[in-house]
């Protein structure tokens, strides 16, 4: 079989049109996702049982055709994993058990490969139901924004909890980032061998960061986890999305070392171009553009094929796909790509 279209971006060519996939793609925008939502219960026991998951990670396969489908499950379920009280709550999110300062050492991920048992089950039972040509990417969620969610117990507007935890207890952050890293980075060895074709770390709150705490909290971590995963899966591919990270990106790019960055929808283009010569990109369009739909999503697909299209390029939003995105928008961006 010929490389899937996404690994070969990743690996630094040029393709035309690009791969295209979208943040949230399986998710409340598709009237099959409610349905099956409402059948679920909640939303974890959509996540855990690998019927509803592969699924959900299914459904917008077949109505749109991506190039790549991911893996529907959440960022928290690491946290889950250290029975931190995840919940979610409708209209505010998600919920867990602040963590104390004094609690971090006795956190044990033991469990935690029984716990993520039924993701891996999805993953490989995924590779085996997804067309030949659709890459299949596995996910988790970066140490910092982990962190933040389990050191104030939701999000915040700024994640003030966590970078203040972090300012009166650097060695105390330190350790629970390490412990993060760690178990992500087995998560994310697991879900290559059970079948992944390449893996994303989403830092959905990178952008909050100085440039010291950035240094510290987004950039070492990940460059562990790397390492980690790279050890295992000499040839793994993985993509960084730090949601926010700006300039930080290209210090971040050279000090992981992920294939490729994602990009948010406030990135100049001219810097992305700047990026793109050290290798591959992914994003970048405003998800309010796919809701307005007609001449802002032409013009916002063309002005980033115009700029990036000619160099490794993976087409995504800048963030997720909201539940308000009407499925007519998603085809015509699908058909203006590909176009």
């Amino acid at each position: 079989m010929a490389q899937r279209k996404l690994i070969r971006v990743l690996e630094g060519e040029p393709v035309f049109p690009p791969p295209v996939w979208l943040m949230r793609q399986a998710g409340r925008y598709l009237p099959e996702y409610r349905d099956l939502r409402a059948k679920a219960g909640s939303f974890l026991d959509l996540c855990y049982d690998p019927d509803f998951a592969t699924e959900v990670t299914l459904q917008p396969i077949r109505r749109f055709g991506f190039d790549a489908a991911i893996l529907f499950s959440d960022i928290l379920v690491i946290p889950d994993a250290l029975d931190r009280g995840l919940h979610f709550v409708t209209g505010e999110g998600p919920k867990l058990t602040p963590i104390r300062e004094d609690e971090i050492a006795g956190l044990d991920p033991s469990k935690a490969e029984t716990h993520l048992a039924p993701v891996i089950a999805t993953i490989a039972r995924l590779r085996q139901e997804l067309p030949a040509e659709t890459t299949l990417i596995g996910f988790c969620g970066a140490p910092w924004t982990v962190a933040t969610y389990m050191i104030a117990g939701h999000g915040t507007p700024d994640q003030g909890p966590a970078r203040l935890f972090g300012y009166r207890h650097p060695e105390s952050m330190e350790k629970l980032l390490y412990l993060l890293a760690e178990m992500s980075a087995d998560y994310l060895i697991r879900q290559l061998t059970a079948g992944a074709d390449c893996v994303q770390i989403f830092d959905s709150w990178a952008g909050v960061l100085d440039a010291e705490s950035f240094e510290a909290y987004a950039i070492g971590p990940v460059r562990r986890m790397v390492e980690k995963v790279r050890a295992a899966v000499p040839d793994a591919k993985i993509i960084g999305f730090a949601k926010g990270a700006g300039a930080f990106l290209t210090e971040y790019r050279a000090k992981t070392g992920v294939d490729a960055v994602g990009l948010d929808w406030q990135m100049p283009m001219d810097f992305a171009q700047a990026l793109q010569r050290g290798g591959a990109v992914q994003g970048n369009l405003d998800p309010l553009r796919l809701i307005a739909g007609g001449r802002a999503l032409d013009d916002g697909v063309d002005r980033i094929l115009d700029h990036l299209g000619q160099g490794p390029l993976i087409f995504n939003l800048g963030h997720g796909i909201t539940p308000d995105a009407p499925m007519a928008h998603v085809e015509a961006l699908l058909k203006r790509v590909r176009g």
